[in-house]
This record gives structure tokens, C-alpha cells and sequence, in this order.
């Protein structure tokens, strides 16, 4: 690859997650302070990334692929979420946000597929080459968090001042920017025009079958589960940290980034030494401790615990859900890859985290109190058992099995 591909494809890989990262993490504070949303209204804000992943592969497998030139559909869809990013930094209403919350995230999560089809279609070995293309991705979160950190818009007198607003008006113009630089980009042409469109092809029912294997089925039935408790960070985490004075908690959150590209450099030794069953389990297990550290952690003398928390996103991450992605691509073989890995998408991103963020919204509204802050003790300790609930039945339903990691 030249170097200019190299960087081109890094710097749009940077902007696609800078954008993320830079309103997603802050969300959950953003709708409570600045639209006195309830827990319940978060939930259904944070549940469109949920039918985003569900409407995605109807927008990629009936458009991307055998219409337009990938590029040219991530320029579009880019410069109508800078639009929705715009009409959300505008908006005081949860009633007049969530019609654009739900449009922008629609429009987003196809371009997570289409950034990879132009990353990919310019490699001759993306197994050798992609990861130090998405690593960019990883950077672009979490400067996005330390910038809003620095600002100090997650500071208690920015969040008074509305200023987390600003957020959506920062994300609106590095759209903006990836929108246009995404016509630069290099042509990456339709994979199946002139083939007949089918909906068991889109949605992956293809792969189905899979799930004759009770192993495959039980760690399908795990991946929707454990979605279940990570909905609660993604939700909770910023509103958590915030309401207790956590100084910065937009760059502290932005750790969790951080470790996860170090854990994903550990996770080949781990995986080859341990075996992918143990792998899958110890994520699980950072699932369940980092829910007790936040449960018992605190903004003081304890804050410690409240930093490992987010330092353990990189095993909560990459040992489960790389090493799902290695597991379902072992499984699945070259006929129905694609259709396994877009299902193990449609099912955790798409109905599990559906189903999370609703009991997430459920859980916090229960514990509300009555000075207006939260049970966060009881909030964080649903996860924590659901989780290691979730471990226990793993460990004991699936039996182990030799799993080769292709790098």
C-alpha cells in the first residue's frame, strides 16, 4: 500500500471514530441535565444505535453493494450526520431530539461497514495491514473524549451551562469534514452489482444453520446476554461519573480506549496460550469485577477502583468480542463468513443491546432518589451479577474446544 492510501485511510478512519466518541460517551449526561430526560427516555435515545445496526445491513446489502461506490455513500451519509449533529446542538425538547438522534444514528452505522469495504479493498493482506489502520479508529475516541475533558464541557460548571451542547456542534463539523474528504477517497466500486438482492443474504440468515452446533448456540446465546450489562457502561458511565465530581470524566472515560489497543496486542498470546474458551471467560469475568469496582468505587479515596474499571474495558472488549469475531469466522468457513459475522452483529449490537439499554433505562429509573441522583450502588450491581450469571452458564454449557487464531 502507498503511503498516502496509508494515510488517507487513517485519517478518515480517525475522523469515523472521533465522531463517535466525541457525543456518544457524553450522551447520557447531556439528555439528563440538559433535557431532564428520565432514564427510560436515555434508554430509547441510546436504543437507536440498536436500530441502526438492525437498518444497516438493508442500506449495505441493497444499496452499497450493488448500486454506488462505497465512498460515495459514507460522503453522503456523512454530510446529512453533520446535519442531524447540527439540529441536535439546536434542540431543548427530548420530544423534537429524539426524531434526529435516531435519523443521525440510521445514517452512522452503515458508514462502520462501509469504512472497512474502503480500508479493505485497497489491501493485498488486511489481515497484516487493517489493524494498523483501525488503531487510528481507537485514537480518534479518545481524543474526542480528552478534548471535551480539556474543555472543560463535562466540567460541573460547563454541564450547568449547557455547554455539553457543544459536543453535537463539534461532531456536526468533523462530519462535515469526513463527508467531503470521503469523495477523495479511493474508488471502491459495488462488490455485487447486477446480483439479485435477497433478504436471507442481507440480514445473514444464511449462517443460521450455525446454530445446530449446541457450542456456536452457546456462545450466540452469550454474545445477546452479555449485551445486556454492556449497554449499562454505554448508558450509565458518564452520568455516574459526573454526578459523583469526577474531574474530567470524559478523558478518564477515554482510558477504556487506551487499554483496549493494548489488550488487543495481548490477546494473541492469551488466546493461543489459554485456549478460546478461557479467553471468552475472562472477559466475561472483567465484566463482572469492573461493575463492582464502579458499585463500590468513588470520586475520593476510592477512586482507584473506579480507574481499573475503565482500564479493564480492554479485556471486557477484546477478550470477548474479537475473540467472538475469531471464533464465529472459525466456525462459519468461507461459504457463509460474511452472512455468520453479520448476524453475530445483528443479534449482539442489534436485539442485545436493544434489550440492554430498555433494563438499563428500567433499572436507573428504579433507582432514583428522591434528591434527584441515583442508587448507583444497586444500579452497578445488576450488571456485576448478570454478568458473572452469564460467565457461570458459559463455562458450564460450553464444552472446550481447540480454536486456531489467525492473525
Amino acid at each position: 500500500m502507498k503511503t498516502l492510501t496509508y494515510i488517507r485511510l487513517s485519517f478518515m478512519m480517525f475522523l469515523e471514530f472521533f465522531i463517535w466518541g466525541g457525543w456518544f460517551v457524553t450522551l447520557g449526561t447531556f439528555l439528563g441535565n440538559n433535557l431532564s430526560a428520565t432514564g427510560a427516555e436515555t434508554a430509547m435515545a441510546f436504543s437507536t444505535q440498536s436500530w441502526g445496526a438492525i437498518i444497516a445491513p438493508f442500506i449495505i446489502g441493497l444499496i452499497a453493494d450493488r448500486y454506488f461506490n462505497a465512498e460515495r455513500i459514507l460522503g453522503v451519509l456523512h454530510l446529512v450526520g453533520a446535519f442531524l449533529m447540527y439540529q441536535m446542538s439546536e434542540t431543548t425538547d427530548f420530544n423534537v431530539f429524539y426524531p434526529y438522534v435516531l435519523g443521525y444514528m440510521i445514517a452512522y452505522m452503515p458508514t462502520l461497514a462501509l469504512v472497512n469495504s474502503v480500508s479493505f479493498n485497497q489491501m493485498k493482506d488486511p489481515a497484516k495491514t487493517f489493524p494498523f489502520i483501525r488503531v487510528w479508529g481507537t485514537i480518534g475516541w479518545i481524543v474526542a473524549g480528552f478534548t471535551i475533558s480539556l474543555m472543560a464541557w463535562d466540567s460541573e460548571s460547563g454541564i450547568a451551562a449547557g455547554d455539553l451542547s457543544n459536543t453535537f456542534l463539534m461532531v456536526a463539523v468533523a462530519s462535515a469534514i469526513l463527508g467531503i474528504f470521503s469523495f477523495t477517497l479511493p474508488s471502491t466500486p459495488p462488490s455485487a452489482k447486477g446480483e439479485k438482492a435477497t433478504i436471507s443474504d442481507i440480514l445473514g440468515l444464511d449462517a443460521l444453520k450455525l446454530l445446530k452446533d449446541r457450542n456456536f448456540l452457546v456462545f450466540f446465546l452469550s454474545s445477546v446476554l452479555i449485551c445486556i450489562p454492556l449497554a449499562f457502561y454505554y448508558q450509565n458511565l458518564s452520568p455516574y461519573l459526573v454526578e459523583i465530581g469526577m474531574a474530567g470524566s470524559t478523558g478518564k472515560a477515554a482510558l477504556g480506549q487506551v487499554s483496549e489497543i493494548l489488550f488487543m496486542l495481548l490477546l494473541p498470546f492469551f488466546f493461543k496460550r489459554f485456549g478460546f474458551k478461557m479467553t471468552i471467560i475472562a472477559g466475561m469475568l472483567a465484566w463482572a469485577i469492573r461493575y463492582f469496582l464502579f458499585a463500590y468505587g468513588n470520586a475520593g479515596e476510592l477512586v482507584f477502583m473506579l480507574i481499573i474499571g475503565i482500564l479493564l474495558h480492554g479485556i471486557c472488549y477484546d477478550f470477548f468480542f474479537v475473540s467472538g469475531q475469531i471464533y464465529t469466522d472459525s466456525k462459519a468457513g468461507p461459504k457463509v463468513k460474511s452472512a455468520a459475522q453479520g448476524l453475530i452483529t445483528l443479534a449482539t449490537y442489534g436485539a442485545g443491546m436493544l434489550i440492554g439499554f430498555y433494563i438499563a433505562g428500567k433499572v436507573t429509573d428504579a433507582n432514583l432518589l428522591e434528591d434527584g441522583g441515583h442508587g448507583w450502588n444497586a444500579i452497578w450491581t445488576f450488571p456485576a451479577l448478570f454478568a458473572a450469571g452469564v460467565m457461570v452458564l458459559f463455562a458450564v454449557l460450553f464444552k472446550n474446544e481447540k480454536i486456531e487464531y489467525k492473525e
